[in-house]
């Protein structure tokens, strides 16, 4: 494996060559340019020395005995790559010097080599290794730079979703101060809605939409006077006309925000039906948006199977019956189908977990908070 420490100064180099009056002239010449200088007359020898000693350039001859100068810089590339390799070659060898700079060799020079072009050689592998290592700390610094901004954009997103999980329990909070069971049906609701839209393929951020819209399409009940919201006995046409008021009022008061912006076109559209008979645009088929058209399957199955003081809830099959009968008419009719095809077993399943555990406000924003439903 390639080290991946800084290479010292190029100061100390190692001169691989198998005639010892070349090494000796070589290591001379540069001695007296300032630089200390190890020979080696083999390219084994020479491999052990690099595991040893620091060097920070090797001048080497491609025709050494045994192993030749390529074996060695494949074996420098391996283990050594951030020590330099200068290749030195024969007159009629020019062919295998620029195979050695494909391999990975900084420079080569004609034998024998003259001492201005050798040193201008070193200079420019100098140069050159500068100019990485300024690379590799440069790469290093902005690393370590884009680490700490992640970090940074982490912990500001993580207290934004607290934020919204905050909004979102307010408004829940909000609704069970106005009518219990308000809460509690949008809280089964999300459930179910959710199941379809995972029927029907829909992304996390699609289910995460659904869910929040799910959960708060009745938030505009708040402004319903309690006079109409909780009265027991049947409403005036007047009354209707307030309660049929609630999808608006809902849409008015969380469009603003911008996390329950798209989740606001759900509250809004939430009494639609598909054939256009709905409140409060008579909306009809796809102008109605696709979770407001899920949302609808969901809050019907909801409003069937559950008791009512003037009435008792429907079976699950019998529930199954009438909301087929009502595609085509209140319901998309593929969004019945994407129902129906979550099976009366599993349906019941979820029946049986939303009926046997606490629906906590907290868990489930947490959810709608981080499109946590894959």
């Amino acid at each position: 494996m390639a080290s991946n420490s800084d290479t010292p100064p190029t100061q100390n180099i190692l001169i691989v060559d198998d005639d010892i009056a070349v090494c000796k002239m070589l290591s001379l010449l540069l001695e007296e340019e300032g630089y200390r200088c190890t020979i080696a007359q083999e390219a084994e020898t020479a491999l052990g020395m690099l595991t040893n000693t620091p060097f920070s350039l090797v001048i080497c001859d491609i025709k050494l005995p045994g192993k030749n100068g390529t074996w060695l810089l494949e074996k420098i590339q391996e283990y050594h790559a951030n020590i330099p390799v200068i290749m030195l070659t024969a007159l009629g060898e020019t062919k295998l010097a620029i195979d050695c700079l494909h391999i990975g060799a900084s420079d080569y020079l004609l034998k024998p080599p003259k001492m201005t072009e050798l040193v201008r050689a070193i200079e420019r592998v100098k140069a050159q290794k500068s100019i990485e290592l300024a690379q590799e700390r440069y790469q290093r610094e902005l690393e370590a730079t884009v680490a700490a901004r992640t970090r940074e954009l982490q912990t500001a997103l993580k207290d934004v979703n607290q934020s919204y999980q905050n909004t979102l329990l307010a408004l829940v909070a909000a609704l069970d101060a106005r009518e219990q069971e308000t809460s509690e049906h949008s809280l089964r609701v999300v459930t179910y809605a959710v199941a379809i839209a995972r029927q029907l393929k829909l992304n996390s951020k699609e289910l995460q939409i659904i869910g929040r819209g799910a959960l708060l399409h009745d938030i505009g009940k708040i402004g319903v006077p309690d006079a109409v919201l909780l009265k027991p006995g049947e409403l005036t046409p007047e009354e209707w006309e307030q309660m049929r008021r609630h999808p608006l009022v809902g849409y008015q008061m969380i469009k603003s925000i911008p996390f329950l912006s798209e989740a606001a076109e759900i509250v809004l559209n939430h009494h639609e039906h598909y054939d256009g008979t709905g409140y409060p645009h008579g909306r009809s088929k796809e102008e109605i948006p696709i979770g407001a058209r899920i949302f609808a399957v969901a809050d019907a199955l909801d409003a069937m199977t559950r008791n009512r003081p003037y009435r008792k809830g429907m079976s699950l099959p019998a529930a199954l019956q009438e909301i087929t009968r009502y595609a085509h008419k209140q319901f998309d009719p593929f969004v019945v189908e994407a129902f129906l095809s979550i099976g009366e077993n599993e349906l019941l399943r979820i029946c049986a977990e939303i009926n046997s555990q606490p629906l906590w406000h907290e868990a489930l924003t947490d959810r709608l908070v981080s499109a946590d439903f894959q």
